[in-house]
């Protein structure tokens, strides 16, 4: 498979999966195989995707109703749909580490993340995470976010505009350290996916309104610890909370109900806490 089948086209409008358009040129989709392995495809007129299962002309696909069931050069049989952010997340191009789905959903809920507010996010990453807050802020919200390395940065920025398009003002994405910058900003909501989240806890004391709602992503438990630390020391939050979400898939065919072997377990912890005003 080709960088060309993986990387999608920026300048194509992205649409839901479910849209009652039949699928064009410019659009990304996701073909699944028999044993459920996804491979995402920019389509492209006379263009073709190649795998272990043979090749397929793109424009096999073009034109046809979202749901549609192809084969490939060896007889392999393709299911073809527009791609959800289950899969967006774990198929597209990445350089950082992505943050899981399970995750991003928690991230959103927990964080209560919704339209109209400001987010503020610290570590961009492969951008996975940064387009489930720009979804949840519309209408009338915006999310920026500090990404220190351009590299990073411009696998964000594709990735976001494969996803959701033209996002315009709703995003503002600064390829520099956070530190020295976010306490310069307001907001209702901070957003830390960093090595060492605890240094920014007194300049996300300052940008966030009080009441507003720190979220910090942290793999480990000496890093939680080492959070919670610095969260007790600034005297500015409250009610701070830690908890992981593990998913587990069900295997359901006729009789045979079990779980599956395999399950997303621990990824990472999240941490949530209240700015208030300084304690006395």
């Amino acid at each position: 498979m080709s960088d060309a089948d993986t990387d999608p086209p920026t300048d194509a409008v992205p649409r839901r999966p479910g849209h009652p358009a039949p699928l064009a040129p410019g659009e990304t989709v996701v073909l699944i195989d028999r044993k459920e392995r996804r491979y995402l495809v920019a389509l492209r007129t006379g263009g073709q995707f190649g795998y272990h299962g043979g090749t397929l002309d793109h424009d096999a696909l073009i034109g046809q109703t979202e749901g549609v069931q192809v084969s490939a050069s060896k007889g392999a049989r393709l299911l073809a749909l527009r791609p959800t952010a289950d899969d967006w997340t774990l198929k597209a191009p990445r350089g950082a580490q992505v943050v899981y789905p399970k995750d991003q959903a928690m991230i959103v809920a927990r964080g209560d993340i919704g339209p109209g507010c400001q987010v503020v996010e610290a570590g961009a990453g492969s951008g996975a995470l940064t387009a489930a807050l720009l979804r949840a802020v519309v209408p009338g919200g915006t999310v920026t976010s500090f990404e220190r390395r351009e590299d990073f940065a411009d696998v964000a920025r594709r990735n976001v505009a494969s996803r959701l398009g033209e996002v315009g003002e709703t995003w503002d994405l600064r390829v520099e350290d956070a530190a020295g910058r976010l306490g310069d900003l307001v907001c209702d909501r901070v957003v830390l996916d960093l090595l060492e989240p605890w240094d920014l806890v007194a300049e996300a004391a300052s940008a966030l309104r009080p009441g507003g709602l720190l979220v910090a992503y942290t793999p480990t438990v000496p890093q939680v610890m080492r959070l919670q630390e610095e969260l007790d020391a600034a005297q500015t939050f409250a009610r701070s909370e830690t908890s992981e979400t593990l998913e587990r898939t069900w295997n359901v065919r006729g009789l045979s109900v079990r779980p599956d072997h395999r399950m997303v377990a621990h990824t990472a912890f999240l941490t949530v806490a209240r700015r208030v005003p300084p304690r006395s």
